[in-house]
C-alpha cells in the first residue's frame, strides 16, 4: 500500500493593495497610517472635484472625480482585505476570509465601467453643443488633484521597491496626478481658447485610462474567482523545480489558484519511490515555493508510485490550458 503524507504549510502574510498578485507582503499595519492619510484626502478631494465639475460644467472634472474615486474604492478594498485576511480560520471558513478581496475587487471593477459609461454618454452629447466651461475652476481644482495625488503617492513610496502591493498603490496615485496635470493643461487651453470641446475630449481620454485599468482588473477579479492560476505564477517553471528534487521521480496533480489578491495555494502529488522524505525535506520545498514562485501555502502529498492515482483534472490538463 502506498505512503500517503500529507503535509501543510499556513503562511498568513499579508498586505495592502487589492489591484496585485503577491510576491512579498509585510505587516499591513506598517501601513494602516498611509492609509487611513490617503483614503482621508482622497475621498474629500472625490467630493470637491465633483461639485466643482458640476459647478463649472466640466465633464472632466466630472471624470476626474470618477477616477480618483477609483483610488479610494481601491484604498479602501486593500485595507479591508488586509483586515479581513488577519481573521482567523474556522470551521466553516478554513481558509480564513481571505477570498473576500476577489469579490471586491470585482464589484468595484464593475461598478467603476457603469460608472464610465455614464460619463462617456455625457461627453458624447456635449460635442455637437460645446457648453461653455468655467476654465479657471477645471484648473484650479486639477491644480489641487496633483497635490493631492502627489502626496498619496509619496505616502507609499518608500515602501514600493519591496512590496509589490504597495508598489501598485504607489504607481495608481503617481498615474492619477500626471491625469490631473492633463486636466490642468487643458483648463489653461480653455481660458486662452475658448475652445469649450476639449473638456469633452479630455474626459473620454481619461475614461478610456480609467476602462483600460479596469477592464485588466475585471479580467483577473473573474480569473481569480474562478480558480485561475495567478497572473504572476509560473507553472511551468515550478513543474521543473518539483520534478528537480531528490527522490521525486514523477509528479501529478498539480493545482495553483488565488486565495487572494495577494495569496496563492498550491497543491501536488509527489512520487517517491524511496518513501518519505522527513519533515525537514518538505519544509525545504514549502519555503522556496513561497520564496521563489509565490506560493504562500502548499499542501503537498508523497506517494510511493505502487498505484495509479488520478483526478478529474490532471497537471497535464492545466498546463496545457495555461500555455
Amino acid at each position: 500500500m502506498a505512503n500517503h503524507d500529507d503535509h501543510h504549510s499556513h503562511n498568513h502574510d499579508h498586505d495592502g493593495h487589492s489591484h496585485s498578485c503577491g510576491h512579498h507582503h509585510g505587516d499591513p499595519n506598517n501601513h494602516g497610517r498611509a492609509f487611513v492619510i490617503a483614503i482621508a484626502l482622497n475621498t474629500a478631494f472625490v467630493v470637491i472635484e465633483f461639485a466643482f465639475g458640476l459647478i463649472a460644467n466640466s465633464t472632466a472634472l466630472i471624470a476626474d472625480a470618477g477616477h480618483n474615486l477609483s483610488d479610494v474604492l481601491g484604498l479602501i478594498l486593500a485595507w479591508s482585505a488586509a483586515i479581513l485576511s488577519r481573521r482567523a480560520p474556522n470551521e466553516r471558513y478554513t481558509y480564513g476570509l481571505r477570498s473576500t478581496s476577489i469579490l471586491a475587487s470585482l464589484v468595484n471593477a464593475m461598478i467603476l465601467l457603469v460608472t464610465c459609461g455614464a460619463i462617456a454618454w455625457e461627453a458624447v452629447q456635449r460635442f455637437s453643443q460645446p457648453p461653455a466651461v468655467a476654465g479657471l475652476t477645471v484648473t484650479l481644482v486639477a491644480a489641487v488633484g496633483i497635490i493631492v495625488n502627489g502626496l498619496s503617492a509619496w505616502l507609499f513610496m518608500k515602501d514600493s521597491k519591496g512590496d509589490l502591493n504597495i508598489r501598485g498603490a504607489y504607481l495608481h496615485m503617481a498615474t492619477d496626478a500626471a491625469v490631473s496635470l492633463g486636466v490642468v493643461v487643458t483648463g489653461i487651453v480653455i481660458i486662452y481658447t475658448g475652445w469649450y470641446w476639449l473638456d469633452p475630449v479630455i474626459s473620454l481620454v481619461i475614461i478610456g485610462v480609467i476602462v483600460i485599468g479596469t477592464w485588466g482588473l475585471l479580467r483577473e477579479s473573474v480569473q481569480l474567482a474562478l480558480s485561475a492560476v495567478p497572473s504572476n505564477i509560473e507553472v511551468a517553471a515550478i513543474d521543473v523545480y518539483l520534478r528537480q528534487c531528490n527522490g521525486v521521480t514523477d509528479i501529478h496533480d498539480l493545482h495553483i489558484w488565488g486565495m487572494s489578491t495577494t495569496e496563492n495555494a498550491l497543491t501536488v502529488h509527489l512520487v517517491m519511490p524511496d518513501g518519505y522524505p522527513g519533515d525537514a525535506f518538505m519544509d525545504d520545498i514549502m519555503q522556496t515555493l513561497k520564496a521563489r514562485f509565490s506560493v504562500h501555502h502548499s499542501t503537498l502529498q508523497i506517494e510511493l508510485g505502487t498505484t495509479t492515482h488520478t483526478c478529474s483534472l490532471s497537471h497535464n490538463a492545466l498546463a496545457a490550458h495555461v500555455h
